[in-house]
């Protein structure tokens, strides 16, 4: 599977191995997850993982939702997603997945979630905009001025930059490094700008762009080796 459901919990910073440079570091509890449904080829046309994410009340839960979740063996959760699975993964519904089983240090990742909501606002922060000049005589301190062309084409053009609803847009950040993985704490320390709000459900996959990560295995325990020499 390609990545795991998360909530961004806030930035701190750690050092480097060698303690000469101070990385700064968002952590995103990532999991645990509850794997709902495996879907096929044969069955769904697509193969991919669904799970889901931080528990929810049953009554706050539609009927259909509520049977699902129970069919998988899970307690209502909020936040469902879908991810690919991969090639020979043998998931089932009601497993549960961690940040160790996703996800491993200097791994790239892409993260989406939703940005903060910043209600109506003018040019100015909208798109940093100048503004107009504050000396005597100035009337156009933050307006947008000018918008329209004349008689020809007597429109405004598509795309204008005018003030307006700002923010609660769903972003991707990409090409993200994961600084370290705290698999007891089900948490990542990711490198770089992480959108939404502390407290925010975000979602982190394996980057798109990077080459497909090589994800840590448990390495067989080492057979003992007896020698003859001496026996003699």
């Amino acid at each position: 599977m390609n990545g795991l459901i998360g909530k961004k919990v806030g930035m701190t910073s750690v050092y480097s191995e060698d303690g000469t440079t101070m990385i700064p570091v968002t952590v995103i509890e990532v999991g645990p997850c509850t794997v709902l449904q495996c879907k096929t080829e044969e069955k769904d046309g697509y193969s991919a993982v669904q799970v889901g994410f931080d528990s929810q009340k049953e009554h706050r839960v539609p009927a259909p939702m509520l049977g699902h979740f129970k069919k998988a063996g899970s307690e209502p959760k909020r936040v469902v997603r879908e991810f690919r699975a991969s090639e020979g993964e043998e998931l089932s519904a009601g497993q549960t997945l961690g940040a160790g089983d996703v996800f491993a240090a200097d791994m790239w990742v892409d993260v989406t979630a939703r940005s903060k909501g910043r209600g109506f606002q003018g040019v100015v922060k909208r798109y940093n905009f100048r503004g107009g000049r504050k000396t005597h005589g100035g009337h156009m301190h933050r307006r947008g001025g000018s918008i329209g062309q004349c008689v020809s084409p007597a429109r405004v053009a598509k795309g204008r930059k005018m003030p307006g609803h700002m923010g609660n847009r769903i972003f991707t950040t990409q090409n993200l490094k994961v600084v370290s993985v705290l698999a007891d704490d089900n948490a990542i320390l990711i490198r770089g700008a992480v959108p939404g709000p502390n407290g925010g459900y975000v979602t982190v996959r394996h980057a798109c762009k990077k080459p497909a990560p090589a994800l840590p295995t448990k390495a067989a325990p080492a057979e003992e080796v007896t020698s003859d020499e001496g026996a003699e």
